[in-house]
């Protein structure tokens, strides 16, 4: 199904695009970046809507979020293309892919809640691929499910215009955005886009009241240097200290072949960074049973969320407080 896009704007003969920071300059019969926008008899039309490559039922923890609705049950949906080139894409095969991959199929909104219903999800996700560029479908989805009752939450790259998350607001619940590094560098180099406004997107999102996490994934070699954990560690302090932090470990994949796994020490070493800049939740993740991916109090210690993986062991919280000291914790139950 082809429909409008809902944020361009016209210059003359040329569409400007408005649903991406790359905010991207489409001449006549052109596609974007994301290669699901074209630009045809002066209107950008949508050729992604609908399009599922896959879907699965997954604890939100796999998300990840792990202050959001934890033991929760989410309904998770992708698409294809992405509008960054990440040679270390964990999902290149659908990321990487365009409108003709063998896989697809077409669902309504009507039938994304009707899955969720029957599925008895609790939330859905928009995931696997960047869902910035599947706009019109997941807002329109998610408006449906979010009036019966169900949360909505995003797994992105953070370049979501801030006109994109406007029209989101009372709708989407929860985003955990992946920030690829912490130099304009590695962006340029590996993403073809900009840290800056990745950093804008992250600060728009927190400014609307959404609820995020950030995952970190540490390459060896590429973003694993203590400054930039540090920078990165500061960054999100001036925002809100309480905003949970996942510093992931890294497998080689797709074109970055030539790197190894993340050390465990390089993971940890991290999460010291962090907590010394005062966050207040850092987690490790890829490290199936790493004591760090469970949740704990960050004023007394004690461990308030026991993980084993994906999958929540026990919750002792008094409400949204440590039973032990009292804190508020900055966790959705």
């Amino acid at each position: 199904m082809i429909v409008e896009s809902r944020i361009f704007r016209k210059e003359n003969d040329v569409i400007i695009c408005n649903t991406c920071m790359h905010r991207c300059r489409i001449k006549p019969e052109k596609w974007g970046r994301c290669r699901v926008r074209k630009n045809e008899n002066g209107k950008l039309n949508v050729y992604n809507y609908g399009m599922i490559s896959a879907i699965a039922l997954d604890p939100i923890e796999k998300k990840p979020l792990h202050n959001f609705k934890p033991t929760s049950r989410v309904l998770s949906f992708g698409s294809v293309s992405c509008n960054f080139r990440c040679p270390h894409c964990q999902n290149y095969e659908i990321a990487f892919a365009n409108l003709t991959y063998p896989y697809l199929r077409e669902l309504t909104p009507e039938d994304v809640l009707k899955m969720s219903i029957e599925r008895r999800a609790d939330g859905i996700a928009w995931t696997y691929n960047e869902p910035a560029i599947w706009h019109e479908f997941t807002l329109d989805s998610s408006i449906l499910v979010k009036e019966r009752g169900l949360f909505v939450v995003y797994v992105t790259n953070g370049y979501m215009t801030p006109e994109a998350i406007e029209q989101f607001e009372g709708v989407l619940d929860a985003a955990n955005v992946d920030v690829k590094a912490f130099s304009e560098g590695f962006y340029k180099k590996h993403c073809k886009a900009k840290l800056e406004r990745v950093q804008e997107c992250v600060e728009y999102l927190v400014k609307k009241g959404i609820f995020v996490e950030i995952t970190y994934l540490i390459i060896p070699g590429e973003n694993d240097s203590e400054r930039e954990i540090e920078s990165f560690s500061e960054w999100i302090a001036s925002m809100d200290r309480r905003i949970p932090v996942h510093f992931s470990r890294f497998h080689p994949d797709y074109k970055m072949l030539d790197k190894t796994s993340t050390p465990i020490k390089s993971l940890e070493k991290a999460v010291e960074i962090a907590v010394k800049n005062g966050l207040e939740y850092v987690y490790i993740g890829n490290v199936w049973g790493h004591e760090r991916e469970s949740t704990f109090c960050p004023k007394c210690g004690k461990k308030v969320i026991a993980r084993n993986g994906f999958y929540v062991e026990k919750i002792d919280l008094d409400g949204d407080r440590c039973p032990g000291c009292g804190y508020r914790q900055n966790i959705v139950l």
